[in-house]
This record gives structure tokens, C-alpha cells and sequence, in this order.
């Protein structure tokens, strides 16, 4: 009798290992379902931002596209002799050789522009006459002189432009200026051109300050 009545008990104390078995397979599955699910949400993510930057290039590239010249209407350039001229420097004696080209709307306008040559050309060497070598040593200065002598060559056919804004000391502020390191300055305000110019850019082929 007892060995017939310690058999259930033996029995009965197998139940709560078969069932913490149970737990484990479902904690188990559990964890790999959640494990395919953030794979396939990282998937996802990452498939969403290569077609995001694919987009992106593809618009950059379009957006270069657009920017290319119209190679069946090419520009029109009409180069100048270079020009050598002294420097405004005054601590030294500084000079300037530079070779400037201009970019003109059309070949009818490039035979306009050579007949007011000579006028052009002083112009040009005025504006660089009153240049120093710290001023055209850098890119900005370099910027403000193409779009001076934009300008001037401009006008001296008669179209006028807007004036290049330049920043410069205001002359009651100087005093103040020099003893507080912090030089105040001021802008010219740029005026609508009157007319569109047909000079559309001024590039230089060469440029050397010694």
C-alpha cells in the first residue's frame, strides 16, 4: 500500500516541471518574434533612407543638369590685352598684372563693346590704380573688383547699373573705430539697374600681384 500510494505523489511532483518547460518554449518564442520583428523594422528603415539620399542624388544630378550652358547657344567672350599697373600700397612698390575677358549677351554686342575700348580700358586701370596688394590677394576683394568693373565698363557704353555694395568706415565713427578695435561699418544700399546689361560677367584669365 505504501509503494502504490507513493507512485501519484511522484507523479503529481513531474507536473510543475513539464509546465515551467511550457513557460520557457513561450518565453522563448516570445523573444525570437520580437528579435524578427526589429530586424525586419531596421530592414525597413534602412530600405526607406537609401530611397531617400537615391531621391536626393537624383535631384542634385537634375539640378546640375539644369545649370549647364546651352551648348547650342555657347556664350560670347571677348578677351582684352592684360593689363600691368602699380598697386596703391605705400609701404612698398607693388604691381599687378591681370588678364580680364569678358562674358557679353551676344557677338553683335562683343563689336559694340570694342569700339568704346579705349575708354573701357581706362576705366578698368583706374579702378586698379586705387587697388592695393592686400585687397586683391583676396577672393572677396577679387569679387568686389570683377563687379567694379562691370559696372564701369557699363556705364561707359551708357547703362547703368546698380552700385556694388562696398563696406567702408564711416567717417565720424573712425576715432572710435580705432580705439575700440572694432571698426563700425557701412553699406551702401544697391539701387535696381535701370537697364539689363549685356555684360554678364567678368572673368580673369590671369592674375598676379608681386
Amino acid at each position: 500500500m505504501s509503494a502504490a500510494a507513493a507512485a501519484p505523489a511522484d507523479a503529481g511532483a513531474a507536473v510543475p516541471v513539464k509546465r515551467d518547460r511550457k513557460k520557457l518554449i513561450i518565453i522563448a518564442a516570445a523573444v525570437l518574434l520580437l528579435l524578427v520583428i526589429g530586424a525586419g523594422a531596421t530592414v525597413f528603415l534602412l530600405k526607406k533612407k537609401a530611397a531617400a539620399a537615391d531621391e536626393t542624388t537624383t535631384g542634385a544630378s537634375a539640378g546640375h543638369q539644369s545649370a549647364k550652358p546651352d551648348l547650342k547657344h555657347p556664350p560670347t567672350f571677348l578677351p582684352l590685352d592684360p593689363f600691368v599697373v602699380n598697386l596703391a600700397d605705400k609701404d612698398a612698390d607693388r604691381y599687378a598684372q591681370i588678364g580680364i575677358t569678358f562674358e557679353v549677351e551676344d557677338p553683335k554686342f562683343a563689336e559694340q563693346m570694342k569700339a568704346f575700348m579705349p575708354a573701357i580700358r581706362n576705366g578698368i586701370l583706374m579702378i586698379l590704380a586705387h587697388k592695393s596688394s592686400a585687397e586683391l590677394l583676396e577672393r572677396a576683394g577679387k569679387e568686389q573688383l570683377s563687379a567694379e568693373i562691370l559696372r564701369e565698363s557699363a556705364r561707359t557704353m551708357g547703362i547703368e547699373m546698380a552700385e556694388p555694395i562696398v563696406a567702408k568706415k564711416a567717417a565720424g565713427d573712425q576715432a572710435a573705430a580705432d580705439d575700440n578695435d572694432e571698426p563700425k561699418l557701412v553699406k551702401k544700399e544697391a539701387k535696381a539697374p535701370v537697364e539689363p546689361n549685356p555684360i554678364r560677367h567678368v572673368h580673369f584669365s590671369n592674375f598676379i600681384v608681386q
